[in-house]
């Protein structure tokens, strides 16, 4: 770093030159981005302006007509985008632009995958704002002031955007931000009047701040002139919105490169008047999942930008929802203390969920496969609303997609809809099993009697779904029983044959039951036979009130004190393993089987064992007399 009395060079954070280099390589095929994401910039500090002069209307220093203005001069070549919005000081200067201080910044670059393609959504996504300036330029010039501060503390940074910048004071007459793009060698055909026209009525023409371009050198004079409509377009009448301008503004208020999934636009006329244009993003951000994601929303009063993130306008579990809500009824000052007490608030949170859910449910319907493509992406986060909302439990439970023992991949695409049309005729449950990955739950011996029967089976194993299944407890009037449950009736899976046979079988190995139980000691509550296994000796299960295991494990690894409760070993009478334990009259080797048998059933249903060293031991003892 070297000093001066007025200048500063620092060097970039390593994710910004690492992002830098990503994006000249893998967003040049998409270069016109550059002015989309510049202006979306400039709207929003004249957004946290007003927002700010609420409190403190000198901020507006004389000067509320707001406006963008795009620039270019031929000469120079150059193109210049400024704004009269909020502005930065030096401070803010260094931290908004020579560094990421983001969550999820880790996630982001842990998830490119080196296809320019792929990764240039990523990077859309990621939010690369005034960085997509060195896509088209060599150098790029900021000068800045913030509002309120003195005309003598203005702020230029320069950079070529190969580690390094400069930062220095300067004096600066104008509030906010002028950005001044140095264009590379062959970008002249951004030199062009009629092009950046094209450009900002294609990518900008939703911004509501008019946005006003002339020429400038010697070569070329025009007249100032507003190229967008500049009016809210979210407050427009639906019938004159084309499908193209709702795309453009979702990549302008998401920050994202991809077209949404879907929409829905509403106006809300009555006791209370707001309106709201709300979207499904095509795909998960990559920061979903991190403590500190954001959600994204932003609230508008009479079209006066008030807060991003309003966390209260919707529920957690649609956090990934994008969009405006402009309500003409609250006050320009309310605060986000305010919003957590607020009936209004929560009349149009209330309104806005049904709306987004009656989108996804009408997608069912209408578009199939682009509900698999919403809940492949969303899924698991839509999974939390059976938890956390009540209100809307119904729609919320006919959402759901699960794989189950009729799929043909792991892939969730059964609802619980679909499973009850297909239930058998004697069937009165509708049947599931938790594991801890999805192969687990497929290949569990638990399944064994319903594979035979044909009697299909919930396969859960997304983390989320021990609480999904406390909070789901029926569906079309049909209980939801867990296959692990020791209580589960499977008098009904059977007919009276095997009724008859299993009840001679269960006679014949009474004394044995007894035998293992006292072998196993404190191990098992109990030891008893069943009719659920086909092909396996033996397996735990746990009683009516008892923790389902994988879901013991999980609380277990977030640090929760589980009691100890003992399984119950169910062995399979007819198995020839249980016919050899009858028939042995070594007590070693009697008490290895039944230990072993145990062990065995402790790793079928996901369990680790306490002594693995005596579980090898045991079977080689074992395989050692055969």
């Amino acid at each position: 770093m070297t000093v001066d009395a007025h200048k500063e060079t620092l060097g970039f954070q390593a994710e910004v030159k690492q992002l830098l280099d990503l994006m000249i390589h893998s967003l040049y095929s998409n270069k016109e981005i550059f002015l989309r994401e510049l202006i979306s910039n400039a709207s929003d500090a004249v957004d946290r302006l007003r927002f700010a002069a609420l409190s403190d209307a000198s901020l507006y220093e004389k000067d509320a007509d707001f406006k963008i203005h795009v620039a270019y001069d031929k000469e120079n070549r150059t193109i210049t985008v400024s704004d009269n919005g909020i502005g930065m000081d030096r401070d803010e200067v260094v931290t908004h632009i020579g560094t990421i201080a983001k969550s999820g910044t880790r996630e982001f670059f842990q998830s490119l995958t080196g296809d320019q393609r792929k990764d240039a959504n990523l990077i859309g996504q990621f939010g690369v704002g005034f960085y997509s300036s060195f896509v088209v330029a060599d150098k790029v010039t900021l000068t800045t002031r913030r509002a309120g501060v003195s005309t003598d503390q203005g702020v230029r940074w320069e950079s070529e955007g190969l580690g390094e910048y400069t930062i220095e004071t300067v004096e600066r007459a104008a509030r906010g931000t002028e950005i001044v793009l140095h264009l590379r060698e062959g970008e002249d055909d951004l030199l062009d009047g009629y092009r950046l026209r094209g450009i900002v009525r294609k990518f900008s023409d939703h911004i509501s701040l008019p946005i006003v371009m002339k020429a400038e050198g010697k070569e070329e004079e025009e007249k100032e002139e507003v190229v967008n409509s500049a009016s809210a377009l979210w407050a427009r009448p639906k019938s004159e919105i084309s499908e193209e301008q709702y795309n453009e503004f979702y990549k302008h208020v998401a920050h994202d490169f991809t077209d949404p999934l879907a929409y829905v636009h509403s106006r809300m006329e009555g006791t209370h008047e707001y309106t709201l244009l709300l979207y499904i993003p095509s795909q998960a951000p990559f920061d979903l999942w991190t403590r500190e994601y954001h959600h994204g929303v932003k609230l508008y009063v009479r079209r006066v930008f008030i807060m991003d993130d309003a966390e209260k306008l919707m529920p957690h579990y649609l956090r990934f929802v994008r969009g405006v809500i402009d309500s003409s009824d609250l006050p320009l000052n309310i605060s986000r203390e305010l919003l957590q007490h607020n009936r209004l608030i929560d009349t149009i949170r209330s309104t806005a969920t049904k709306k987004v859910l009656g989108l996804l449910s009408d997608m069912t319907k209408s578009d199939p496969e682009k509900f698999a493509t919403f809940w492949q992406e969303f899924g698991r986060v839509l999974k939390e609303g059976v938890i956390e909302d009540h209100a809307n439990h119904e729609t919320l439970a006919s959402l759901l997609r699960f794989a189950t023992t009729a799929s043909a991949s792991e892939k969730q695409d059964v609802s619980l809809e679909a499973y009850v049309s297909r239930m058998k005729e004697s069937q009165d449950k509708i049947y599931y099993i938790t594991a801890d990955s999805y192969a687990a739950a497929k290949e569990s011996p638990l399944l064994e009697i319903f594979k035979k029967k044909g009697i299909e089976v919930l396969l859960l194993s997304d983390p989320v779904d021990h609480l999904v299944i406390s909070e789901l407890r029926e569906f079309q009037g049909k209980q939801l029983e867990s296959v692990a449950k020791a209580s589960l009736d499977l008098d009904k899976l059977e007919d009276a044959v095997e009724k008859e046979e299993h009840q001679r079988s269960a006679d014949e190995v009474k004394d044995l039951l007894d035998r293992i139980k006292t072998t196993l000691g404190e191990k098992v509550k109990d030891v008893r036979t069943t009719a659920r296994l086909t092909t396996s000796p033996a397996c735990l299960v746990v009683d009516e009130y008892g923790m389902d295991p994988s879901l013991k494990r999980l609380l277990q690894s977030a640090g929760q004190k589980i009691p100890d409760v003992k399984p119950i070993l169910e062995i399979n009478p007819q198995h020839p393993v249980i016919a050899r334990l009858k028939n042995e009259s070594d007590e070693q080797r009697f008490s290895d089987w039944a230990n072993v048998l145990f062990d065995q059933s402790m790793l079928s249903s996901g369990e680790q064992l306490n002594d693995p060293i005596s579980f090898v031991n045991r079977l080689n003892n074992l395989l050692s007399h055969l």
